[in-house]
C-alpha cells in the first residue's frame, strides 16, 4: 500500500508539474504575440533592405492550374474558364505518391513547398511529376495531363527552392452528346452541322431514348420530321432536349438570356418576383465565388459571374400568368459530393402538364436542357436527393 501510494504522489506530482509548463508555454506564447501585435517602436528598420537571405519558415504554393477549355483550341485563353474540383496528383522522380489535391475555385491546384517545413508536399530538389485526373467523359484538349517539372536548390528564395518553371495550363473538355426521346409514333431525322456545312444525319427511332455523340466540329444541330422540327446552336456542354414534343419554338423566335447579373451588387439576394418580366419561387442569386469550396457554383457559371441555385435544394420555379416560352437553361449539380443527382423539370401551360424531363447532373460541367417549348406558364425544377441545382444563362421567349 505504502508504494501504491508513493506512486500516486509521484505520478500527481509529475501531472501538476506538467501542467504548470504548459501555463508557462501558453503566458510566453500570449506574451509573445502581443509583444508584435505592439510591433517595433524603432522606425529606422521599417523598409530595411533584406540582407539574410536564407530560407524562411514559410511555406510557398507549387500550383498546376486546370481551365474549362470551352473553344476547345487547347490554349487557355479569354474564351475558357478555371475549373473547381479537378483532382491533381503530384509525384516524385521515383514514382512515389506524395500527395492529392483538387483544384480551387481559381483553377488551381496548390501543392506547399518548402525546404524546412516537413509538412510541406515538396521539400528538396528533383523531378515531380503532375497528373491531372481527366474525369470520365472527358478529354485534356491541352495533351499535357501528366506534366514533369524539375525543382533546383535556391538558396535565396523565399522557401529554399525554385522550379525551372511551373507546370503549364491542363485544359480540360467534355466529350459532347445530344440525348433527348422522341414520343410513339413519330419518324425524325437528326442532322448535325459544322459551320454551315452537314457533318452527318441520323434517323431517330420512334417512341425511344437516344443519345448521340457530337464532334468538335459541330456547332449545330436540326430535327425534322413528324412536327418534331428545331434548330439549336451548340454549346461546349452535352446537350439534352428532353422528350421531343411537336410545335418546338420557331428558329426565329426573340430570345432573352437571362444571366442573373443584375439581380443584386451583393454576394446573395433571392430573386424577387418581377425580375425579368418573370415571377420566382425559391431560387437565389449567387456571385459564383460566394460560398467556398463549391464546384458547382463554379463550374456551372458560364457568363457574368452570378448563378442561380434552388434555395436549400427545395423545388423551385418560375412563371408568369400569361405563356412565354421556354427554350434552354444550363443545370450544374451544386456540388462534387452530389455528382450524378438528378434534376427533375416539369413544364406547365395553365393546369396542363406538357413537359417532365429527368437530367443527370454534373458538378464539374453543365447541361444545355433544351426543350424549346412554344408556351408555358410555370417551370418547377427539383432534383431526387435534394441537394441545390444550379441554373445559369436561361433562355426564354417573352
Amino acid at each position: 500500500m505504502a508504494d501504491t501510494a508513493l506512486v500516486v504522489l509521484v505520478s500527481a506530482i509529475v501531472l501538476a508539474g506538467a501542467g504548470a509548463l504548459a501555463l508557462i508555454a501558453i503566458a510566453l506564447r500570449r506574451r509573445r504575440k502581443r509583444r508584435q501585435a505592439r510591433g517595433n517602436p524603432d522606425p529606422a528598420g521599417d523598409y530595411a533592405q533584406r540582407v539574410n537571405w536564407a530560407p524562411t519558415s514559410g511555406k510557398l504554393n507549387f500550383s498546376s492550374f486546370v481551365y474549362m477549355d470551352v473553344d476547345g483550341d487547347g490554349t487557355y485563353g479569354e474564351a475558357d474558364r478555371p475549373m473547381a474540383g479537378v483532382m491533381v496528383r503530384l509525384y516524385d522522380e521515383r514514382g512515389t505518391f506524395l500527395a492529392a489535391v483538387r483544384s480551387n475555385a481559381a483553377g488551381f491546384a496548390n501543392f506547399p513547398m518548402s525546404s524546412r517545413r516537413r509538412s510541406a508536399a515538396i521539400q528538396r530538389p528533383g523531378v515531380y511529376r503532375f497528373s491531372v485526373s481527366v474525369p470520365p467523359g472527358w478529354r485534356a484538349s491541352s495533351a499535357n495531363a501528366d506534366q514533369s517539372v524539375r525543382l533546383l536548390e535556391a538558396p535565396g528564395s523565399m522557401v529554399g527552392l525554385a522550379g525551372e518553371r511551373l507546370p503549364k495550363p491542363v485544359g480540360l473538355a467534355p466529350v459532347r452528346t445530344v440525348s433527348g426521346g422522341t414520343p410513339a409514333g413519330t419518324g425524325a431525322t437528326l442532322s448535325v452541322m459544322g459551320k454551315g456545312r452537314l457533318l452527318e444525319s441520323r434517323a431517330l427511332p420512334a417512341d425511344a431514348a437516344f443519345r448521340l455523340p457530337l464532334g468538335v466540329d459541330a456547332d449545330e444541330i436540326a430535327i425534322a420530321g413528324s412536327g418534331l422540327d428545331r434548330r439549336l446552336s451548340l454549346s461546349a456542354y452535352p446537350v439534352d432536349l428532353g422528350l421531343l414534343a411537336p410545335g418546338a419554338l420557331a428558329p426565329d423566335a426573340a430570345l432573352k438570356a437571362i444571366g442573373f447579373d443584375d439581380v443584386t451588387p451583393r454576394g446573395l439576394c433571392k430573386v424577387p418576383s418581377g425580375y425579368a418580366g418573370l415571377d420566382w419561387r425559391n431560387l437565389n442569386a449567387m456571385s459564383r465565388d460566394h460560398t467556398a469550396n463549391s464546384e458547382g457554383y463554379v463550374n456551372g457559371n458560364v457568363s457574368g459571374t452570378y448563378i442561380a441555385y434552388t434555395s436549400s435544394g427545395h423545388p423551385a420555379e418560375f412563371g408568369r400568368a400569361a405563356p412565354f416560352g421556354f427554350h434552354s437553361v444550363m443545370l450544374t449539380a451544386a456540388w462534387l459530393n452530389s455528382e450524378g443527382e438528378v434534376a427533375l423539370v416539369e413544364s406547365w401551360l395553365g393546369d396542363d402538364l406538357i413537359a417532365s424531363d429527368e437530367i443527370a447532373l454534373s458538378a464539374l460541367a453543365p447541361v444545355h436542357y433544351a426543350p424549346m417549348l412554344k408556351a408555358v406558364t410555370r417551370v418547377r425544377i427539383s432534383t431526387r436527393h435534394h441537394w441545390q441545382a444550379v441554373l445559369d444563362d436561361l433562355v426564354v421567349a417573352l
